[in-house]
């Protein structure tokens, strides 16, 4: 069913593109022009009716949206409480990311532009990507780490199979942050015919609130299936992993004015969060500037950014969203660190529990619920963000 993508209110974006004290567009000055042609843009785009008709239909008919909303009996018995599962692992490529990328190939279409670069960290965002740009016929350069494409090998093969052209990134840690400034670097050489489709909430203004927007469908659906199910339309708590942070902030997006419902947010805390192996950025970071935007995020005390860690290549980031910084900062969100340990653990639990191998970074989510004192009565539902077909080769190691 066709609706429109409604604005926040309380939590919304400012013109100048901040939540609370976060956000903003720290940009060098050869990458405005293209942030500006955006910025100036993408709302009267995304309002448009064309625009929300061809969205909306592609959601429908080729993602597979709505996605189910599942209620979890043995996974319920055993935590004790009633949790329901958002399937966004039943998207076309297997995660939400290709809401996301749905929308801004349609925003960078009608801007005239021919070119797509993006960047990955899991390779779901990158296949998303790779995905649409097949679909839409324009060329496609995704930037990820060296590790990254060691450790998620068959979401490389996929990329090369859809068309598009996979470039390492082997500064820094080889992960999602350095592949982020390689793709950034790419968009300020081409600023002409070249759109970044950014894969989470991070980045300058206004790509928070623009992968919010098109990733509200998950919170948007949420309300209309629980109500279906249940007669109510808000659970107690809706649980999301965050790495960057697109999943949680679309499921949480459509509640962030109902104090009722607690937002939770599970971060990766990789091998402990004091073990100088993690990427639990609330509780080891602080405000400071990354990859454009103001936000909470790991640094050393002279303002280096510190090298995250987790066995979840799609959560080693080493800062969150503005949205969620603003979140954590003002209370309205419940933030958990999560270790490897906890995650495989719970991935594993899912898997002989209801039939569903999760993605790790998924995982994390779902290991937070052992740590939220939960009532039986108490209503939950888990953003099951992605499918765990490209965490086989980590998982083959466990079993």
């Amino acid at each position: 069913m066709q609706t429109t993508i409604e604005p926040q209110t309380s939590f919304e974006v400012t013109d100048q593109g901040f939540y609370g004290h976060f956000g903003g567009a720290f940009i060098p000055e050869m990458l405005y022009p293209n942030v500006e042609e955006l910025r100036q843009n993408y709302l009267s785009i995304i309002a448009d009716p064309g625009f929300q008709t061809e969205f909306w239909q592609l959601l429908e008919d080729y993602v597979g949206r709505p996605t189910p909303l599942f209620l979890a009996k043995r996974l319920s018995a055993q935590i004790g409480a009633t949790i329901y599962l958002k399937r966004e692992d039943l998207c076309h490529t297997g995660a939400h990311k290709i809401n996301n990328t749905i929308g801004q190939i349609l925003v960078a279409q009608r801007l005239g532009k021919k070119r797509i670069v993006a960047e990955t960290g899991a390779g779901q965002h990158g296949v998303a990507t790779a995905t649409v740009c097949a679909l839409m016929g324009m060329e496609c350069i995704v930037y990820m780490g060296s590790i990254d494409m060691e450790r998620q090998k068959p979401n490389v093969d996929r990329m090369r199979m859809l068309g598009a052209t996979v470039v390492p990134a082997t500064s820094g840690s080889q992960t999602l942050k350095d592949a982020t400034n390689e793709a950034m670097r790419h968009w300020i050489n081409n600023p002409v015919d070249t759109h970044y489709i950014i894969g989470s909430v991070v980045g300058p203004h206004p790509y928070p609130d623009m992968v919010a927007r098109f990733q509200s469908v998950i919170s948007e659906e949420i309300r209309k299936q629980l109500f279906t199910k249940t007669g109510r339309e808000t659970p107690d708590y809706v649980v999301a992993c965050v790495g960057g942070g697109s999943n949680a902030a679309g499921a949480f997006f459509h509640y962030l004015n109902e104090p009722s419902v607690r937002l939770v947010a599970a971060e990766a805390a990789g091998q402990g969060v004091s073990s100088g192996h993690s990427a639990a950025t609330t509780a080891l970071g602080k405000p400071g500037v990354l990859h454009g935007s103001r936000t909470i995020l790991m640094q050393t005390e002279d303002g280096q950014v510190t090298e995250p860690y987790s066995i979840s290549a799609g959560l080693d980031y080493p800062g969150i969203g503005p949205l969620h910084a603003h979140l954590f900062e003002s209370g309205r969100g419940d933030f958990y660190a999560i270790t490897d340990d906890e995650a495989l653990q719970a991935c594993f639990e899912l898997s002989q529990l209801e039939g569903i191998i999760p993605a790790l970074e998924t995982g994390h989510a779902l290991a937070a619920l052992a740590k939220m004192n939960l009532k039986s009565e108490d209503v939950i539902v888990v953003c099951l963000s992605g499918r765990g077909d490209k965490d086989l080769s980590t998982y083959s190691k466990y079993l």
